[in-house]
C-alpha cells in the first residue's frame, strides 16, 4: 500500500486503519519535565456524527500544568472529533523533546493523522518530517506560524502572535501608558517572545520583559510583585495568558502599585476581571476554535481532499480584543469553558 504524504499536491493518501482498541495509551508517559498521560475523549455524545469510516487523530500539545488554556482548545479539539467520528487522542509536555516523543509515539501506533503545536519548531522538525515520511498528516495550531510550511505541515490554524502584540501595543499608546512589563511564562516559547516583541515594536512607551516559571505561580506571583516594588514607573503590566494576568492583579495589590493589567487569551475567570475593571482587555485568539478546525481539517482531507487556506496560508483565529464594551456576551460563552 502506498502511504507516501504528498502535503503540496492534491492527491489524498491511503491512511492506515486503526487496528487495536488501546492504542496511544503509553502515549504521554510521565516524565521527570512533567508530561502527562496520553488521554482518549469520545468527544461527547453520538448526535450528528459523520457516517464516515472511524478515524483515530492525534492532539500533542506544549501544555503546562495548571495552563487552562488548553482546556478551551481540548473542547474544541472534542467537539469536531465527536462530529466527526474521530477518536481522539490528547498528550501534552512543555519540554520539546518530550513532546516531539509523544508525537513520535502517535507516528508507531499508525494514527490517520495528528494536530501539533510548534511552540519550539527546531525541537520538532525531525518528527514532523518522521510523520509526513509515514504518510500520516500534520497540521498545526496556536504555536508555529512562522514555521508551518518549513516544516511541512498541511494546514495551520491560529493567531499571528507578532501582530497581536502590535495590536496590544497600539492599545496601550491609545490608553496613555508610559511604561508597560511583558511577563514571558515559558522562555524559548517563540510564540510568546513575537507577542511581547510585537508590544515593543508599536508601544510609544518603554517596554521591559519580565521572565517568570510559569509552572510555579507563587513565584510567578513573587516575580511580579519584586519588579513592581523596584520601578515604580511601570504603569501596566503585559500578561501572556489568563492565569498569570489573573496573579498579576494580586501582584499589583501587593506591591501598593497603581499599574493598570492586560493580557492576551481569556478564561471564565479573566471576563469577570474585565467587567470588574480588576483587568482593563485581553487579546482573544478563540483557542476553541483551533483546536475545532484543527481536527475537523483532518477529516475533511481525509474525507474530501480539502486543504484550509489551500496549503499555502494559515487560518487566523484572532487577535480581536475583549474589554468592557464586549465582555459581556463572551462571558456567555467563556462560562461554558468555550472562550
Amino acid at each position: 500500500m502506498d502511504r507516501t504524504f504528498h502535503p503540496r499536491s492534491r492527491r489524498i493518501a491511503p491512511l492506515v486503519a486503526l487496528t487495536a482498541a488501546a492504542l496511544l495509551l503509553s502515549a504521554g508517559c510521565s516524565s521527570g519535565s512533567g508530561g502527562k498521560k496520553a488521554e482518549e475523549s469520545g468527544g461527547g455524545g453520538t448526535t450528528g456524527r459523520a457516517d464516515t469510516p472511524r478515524m483515530t487523530v492525534a492532539l500533542v500539545t506544549h501544555q503546562a500544568p495548571g495552563d487552562t488554556f488548553w482546556d478551551i482548545v481540548r473542547k474544541g479539539a472534542e467537539a469536531a472529533a465527536a462530529k466527526d467520528n474521530i477518536r481522539l487522542v490528547y498528550a501534552n509536555d512543555p519540554n520539546a523533546g518530550a513532546q516531539a516523543n509523544l508525537v513520535q509515539n502517535a507516528i508507531d501506533q499508525k494514527v490517520d493523522g495528528i494536530a501539533v503545536t510548534l511552540a519550539k519548531p527546531g525541537a520538532m522538525k525531525d518528527v514532523v518530517g518522521r510523520a509526513t515520511s509515514a504518510g500520516i498528516p500534520v497540521v498545526g495550531l496556536n504555536s508555529g506560524l512562522s514555521d508551518w510550511k518549513k516544516l511541512g505541515l498541511m494546514e495551520f490554524f491560529g493567531q499571528d502572535e507578532t501582530v497581536a502584540g502590535e495590536a496590544l501595543g497600539k492599545k496601550l499608546n491609545a490608553e496613555g501608558a508610559k511604561k508597560a512589563v511583558c511577563v514571558i511564562q515559558e522562555q524559548g516559547n517563540v510564540g510568546l517572545t513575537q507577542r511581547c516583541d510585537g508590544v515593543k515594536r508599536t508601544f510609544g512607551g518603554t517596554t521591559v520583559n519580565l521572565y517568570v516559571n510559569g509552572t510555579d505561580m507563587p513565584s510567578v506571583k513573587s516575580t511580579i510583585t519584586a519588579k513592581l516594588k523596584q520601578d515604580s514607573a511601570i504603569d501596566y503590566v503585559v500578561a501572556l495568558g489568563a492565569p498569570y494576568a489573573l496573579t498579576a492583579v494580586q501582584s499589583v495589590s501587593d506591591a501598593g502599585s497603581k499599574a493598570k493589567i492586560a493580557t492576551f487569551d481569556l478564561n471564565k475567570d479573566l471576563t469577570g476581571a474585565i467587567g470588574k475593571g480588576t483587568i482593563q482587555f485581553a487579546v482573544d485568539q478563540q483557542p476553541y476554535l483551533q483546536g475545532y478546525l484543527a481536527i475537523d481539517s483532518l477529516w475533511l482531507y481525509k474525507n474530501n481532499g480539502n486543504y484550509s487556506g489551500g496549503g499555502e496560508q494559515p487560518v487566523l483565529t484572532g487577535p480581536a480584543f475583549v474589554d468592557k464594551s464586549n465582555v459581556d456576551t463572551v462571558a456567555e460563552f467563556a462560562a461554558k469553558g468555550t472562550r
